[in-house]
């Protein structure tokens, strides 16, 4: 079972895929991107292989001139091969692995399609192929999973990097502060209208955890497990495993 598009301006709607869990949140938002009065859209993160999902965002989309993706997370590119069939449209993404008919994505580059703009940011972090996109005719940018609608995202070692993510959160907000940035479009959970204090909030968060890390080996812990045992009491035991990836990100960070 697929739910109804969700539009969020006149350039932007996105449909949920079923697909809820504790690391997806309600589930994996697949957006559809569309100047106003053009024939073609933009599918950004298909997501999951499911068809009644596709079949809801391609009745959405209408003729897709473009597939792009923001990371390689299998919620966001199991779909690439089946909506490529559907669709006969390129897929690009920073990783090769998922570009189709087309080159792969390069930071800085600009993409047109139908009088849509859309500029690519590389953000690594998250993985080291994260990549938003900006709308700059109405200051939206689609962030994948750098930034969530709720909560704060995983840094999972060894593919999840927390030096580049942190370089990643603060040009996000010097984009936020030129005006550049007013709304964010999450790969999960609702869309963010105060982008400026979730970016610090994110900021503040990985600071807190990197002073509790430091503590934590101060008071003899050696391995991520009696890190997370010391950092996470607060936080559900079914993310510890997920903790503990992001720890280990944390302790190359201070090791480096």
């Amino acid at each position: 079972m697929s739910i109804s598009p969700v539009a969020v301006s006149d350039r932007a709607s996105f449909v949920l895929a079923q697909n809820p869990g504790i690391m997806t949140l309600d589930g994996t938002n697949t957006w559809i991107l569309r100047e106003p009065g053009a024939a073609r859209s933009v599918v950004v993160d298909p997501g999951p292989s499911d068809d009644a999902h596709l079949q809801t965002v391609l009745a959405t989309a209408g003729e897709v001139g473009l597939v792009l993706f923001t990371h390689r997370h299998f919620d966001h590119t199991e779909a690439l091969s089946r909506i490529v069939e559907l669709t006969g449209a390129p897929a690009r993404s920073t990783d090769p692995e998922f570009s189709r008919g087309a080159s792969p994505l390069v930071d800085g580059e600009t993409i047109d399609v139908d009088g849509l703009s859309i500029d690519v940011l590389a953000t690594p972090g998250h993985t080291t192929d994260s990549t938003c996109f900006l709308l700059g005719a109405e200051g939206s940018l689609l962030s994948g999973d750098t930034i969530l609608g709720r909560g704060t995202t995983v840094i999972a070692h060894p593919d999840g990097v927390l030096g580049p993510y942190l370089d990643s959160l603060a040009h996000i907000r010097e984009l936020i502060e030129e005006g550049l940035v007013q709304h964010i479009l999450p790969g999960h959970g609702p869309v963010i209208d105060a982008p400026a204090d979730v970016v610090d909030f994110y900021l503040e968060h990985r600071a807190e955890r990197l002073d509790q890390v430091r503590a934590a080996i101060d008071t003899g812990a050696t391995t991520p497990r009696e890190v997370v045992q010391r950092v996470y009491q607060d936080v559900d035991e079914a993310l510890w495993p997920a903790a503990e990836l992001s720890v280990a990100a944390q302790l190359e960070y201070l090791r480096s």
